[in-house]
């Protein structure tokens, strides 16, 4: 065997198994296995695995393609089968994960259970044997326990090999070294006494550097003397270069950036704000005039929007926290100075929007409330600050966000009116002002929404179509601003289901249609902006339900077909984005429903079934979010009319409705209800279902939807003419 085939059966080192919740420690543990350079006195000595290598790569860590499966997958047993050694990061979280339990399976039944090594950081182990504490357990049950000869779990209890990377532990270093020796076959202790030499020997190295600097800096210090006259002429010189630079800078980021962001022309936005960062890393970090921190501040947060647009929200997190730093020191520097406060705000507001989308509701608070004491301080110095007040009716939106996924409706509901009333306010000063108007539309979407949650569809319709007018007429002003443009298409296609579910199935379809040609115009203009993307699939999913209802089968077929590969390379290119992971599993429960007219059954209650993971998943991290138990309901159900076993379905309609029957705020939420008569007609309990169909019916409620449910069960759903009249009096005359 040569040194270059140290491992001829196994293509990798090790497969690092965990929960995505612990995606951060799979990173670092996966970078730092791979940049270990093995100490050389070790490679080559021979151990029961082989001669010791030079390096550690590769390492195998994926779980992009698990999230629609129903078993690991191909991919996943083929890197187990190649893998030498499996390192599972041991948490509360992986302890619950079916697929950590899973991969610790497979790679047991591969007769390596003395290769499984772990990677504590948080929880206990076997807490689950100590009353009260068994949700501190960081090991999975295939740890915890050993296999029988027909390979599932015994009753023998196993001693897992692990490493404690906890506080007050091994550290991340002595860990990190552990799982090292572990996979190596060699001692703990002779491999941190090489690094401890190894360790010695760079110091070394950096105090002999150290010394040959201070004896090139004195002779330079000699040198200054005698050059300092020049040194000042060249001063003068070089101010002015960097003035003219600074101007440079003012242009890309102000003029040029203002004429490209209406286009959407987010990669040459993003090259002009490389070129800007490459100019600031340029300049030295010390003795920085304000301006110039003012500017770095500007790109860094550009920067974050461009990446939150291309949909890469860690980067866009980075480079917002860089821009908050900056801002905060020129805000401290000058309290009194408001257009440094409201900068300072203004990315505090965009970090808040950050942790949003990754369905970090605490965090997200944190920052928006952090941005609103920012402003509430300043306008103590600045009452009548329009920008002020503007900023402050965008963190009413924000909070009010905050509070609607947590349930909290009536705040929610407070908070959006006062923002509808701080932007009324504005508007009345400067009617011409298209921010505020935007705004404006913005406080009348969230009412109509509040309006929807309570039961009041008249009242919703009516605030969808005056935000509707807003953005509408905004679009016809600048028909080449295409992030208006991308203000009207999102009103347009809320205000179309929001009409579907009155009954105006027509009117919804046209709306979601024009909503879809806007956002793929707009697609074809920047390829690169995943918002767009996303929302070119979501309304396309959505127009597919009410086709599929009506009957056009093969348009919802076609638009579902090519919407779920889109939705799919949105979540792996960010998998921390919660909305894009809620929207599509929506995507494929729209398929399930297709599936089941078409007698596909099988396919459509696998799919179904492996929705469910995911949907617990996302439900556990925002238990009050309304589209997320919408979604999970939905899956229960449909698993439901898929089985075959009666006491399998009946099960999961009791879960779904009592699911439903615990929600306190919102509960008049006319989809909420017709899933609950769905629920109860389909357990032959119409009794109780009567007083839920007749709120709907006296609501105006009529989605394709409960309407095929009553027909199927025979209840009389007349329409009703009162309802109707009110709706049609609340739409006016749309568009």
């Amino acid at each position: 065997m040569t040194q270059a085939s140290t491992m001829p059966d196994f293509r990798y080192r090790a497969f690092i198994s965990y929960s995505h919740r612990d995606k951060a420690w799979a990173g670092w543990l996966h970078k730092a296995l791979e940049a270990y350079a093995i100490p050389k006195r070790l490679v080559g000595q021979a151990t029961v695995t082989g001669p010791i290598p030079k390096r550690l790569a590769p390492i195998f860590r994926d779980r992009e393609e698990l999230a629609s499966a129903t078993d690991l997958g191909r991919k996943i047993n083929e890197a187990l089968a190649q893998s030498a050694n499996l390192i599972v990061i041991c948490s509360p979280h992986s302890a619950t994960s079916r697929w950590v339990n899973e991969e610790v399976l497979a790679f047991k039944r591969l007769g390596r259970s003395e290769r499984v090594f772990c990677l504590i950081v948080d929880g206990e182990p076997n807490a689950s044997d100590l009353a009260g504490r068994e949700i501190e357990e960081c090991f999975a049950p295939a740890l915890r326990h050993r296999l029988g000869d027909d390979g599932s779990l015994s009753a023998l209890r196993a001693e897992p090999i692990a490493a404690d990377a906890r506080a007050g532990k091994d550290s991340k270093t002595g860990a990190k070294l552990k799982l090292i020796a572990g996979m190596l076959d060699v001692g703990f202790d002779a491999l941190k006494q090489r690094e401890l030499q190894r360790r010695t020997r760079r110091l070394a190295t950096l105090a002999t550097l150290a010394l040959i600097v201070m004896g090139v800096t004195t002779t330079l210090a000699i040198f200054a003397v005698i050059s300092r006259h020049a040194a000042v002429v060249a001063s003068h010189a070089a101010e002015r270069r960097q003035k003219q630079a600074e101007d440079l800078v003012d242009f890309m980021l102000g003029d040029l950036y203002d004429k490209l962001a209406p286009v959407q022309r987010l990669d040459i936005l993003e090259a002009v704000d490389d070129q800007a960062m490459r100019y600031f890393q340029s300049l030295p970090t010390t003795d920085v005039t304000d301006a110039a921190l003012g500017q770095r501040a500007k790109a860094l947060e550009k920067i974050g929007s461009i990446r939150m647009d291309q949909g890469h929200l860690p980067t866009a997190l980075a480079s917002y926290q860089a821009a908050l730093t900056l801002t905060a020191r020129l805000a401290d520097a000058a309290p009194d100075d408001v257009a440094r406060q409201l900068a300072y705000a203004d990315v505090q507001t965009f970090i808040g929007m950050g942790h949003w989308r990754q369905g970090e509701l605490d965090k997200a608070e944190q920052s928006f409330v952090a941005a609103q004491g920012i402003l509430r301080r300043a306008e103590n110095r600045s009452a009548n600050n329009p920008q002020l007040q503007f900023q402050l009716a965008t963190l009413d939106n924000n909070i009010g966000h905050v509070m609607e996924a947590r349930g909290q409706l009536d705040q929610a509901t407070s908070t959006y009116q006062n923002m509808l009333e701080l932007s009324q306010k504005l508007v009345a000063t400067q009617p011409t002002n298209g921010e505020w108007r935007v705004q404006l539309g913005m406080a009348h979407n969230n009412l109509g929404k509040m309006a929807l949650l309570r039961g009041d569809l008249a009242t919703a319709v009516e605030q969808y179509v005056a935000d509707d007018t807003i953005e509408s007429a905004l679009a016809a002003r600048d028909p080449k601003d295409n992030n208006q443009q991308q203000n009207m298409l999102a009103v347009r296609a809320i205000l179309g289901r929001t009409l579907a579910l009155t009954g105006d199935v027509s009117t919804g379809m046209r709306d979601l249609q024009q909503a879809i040609d806007i956002a793929t115009r707009m697609r074809s203009i920047d390829p690169n902006d995943a918002e767009v993307q996303g929302q070119v699939v979501l309304y396309s999913i959505q127009l597919a339900r009410l086709q599929r209802l009506n009957g056009n089968l093969a348009a919802a077929q076609a638009a579902t077909a090519s919407s779920i590969p889109v939705f799919l390379a949105l979540v792996k290119k960010d998998p921390t984005n919660a909305r894009w992971q809620r929207e599509l599993v929506e995507a494929q429960l729209e398929q399930v429903a297709q599936w089941r007219v078409t007698g596909h059954a099988d396919a459509a209650r696998e799919q179904a079934q492996a929705t469910l993971p995911r949907l617990r998943e996302l439900r556990s991290a925002q238990p009050d979010d309304r589209a997320i138990l919408l979604a999970l309901v939905d899956a229960k159900l449909q698993i439901a009319n898929l089985s075959a076993d009666a006491q399998l379905a009946q099960s999961l309609r009791l879960e779904a409705l009592h699911a439903m029957q615990a929600v306190t705020s919102g509960a008049g939420d006319p989809r909420l209800l017709a899933l609950q008569v769905e629920a109860l007609v389909d357990m032959d309990r119409t009794a109780e279902a009567q007083p839920l169909i007749r709120q709907l019916w006296t609501s105006g409620y009529r989605d394709g939807a409960l309407l095929a449910v009553l027909q199927r069960k025979q209840i009389a759903y007349p329409v009703n003419a009162d309802a109707q009249r009110k709706l049609l009096a609340a739409a006016g005359a749309i568009h």
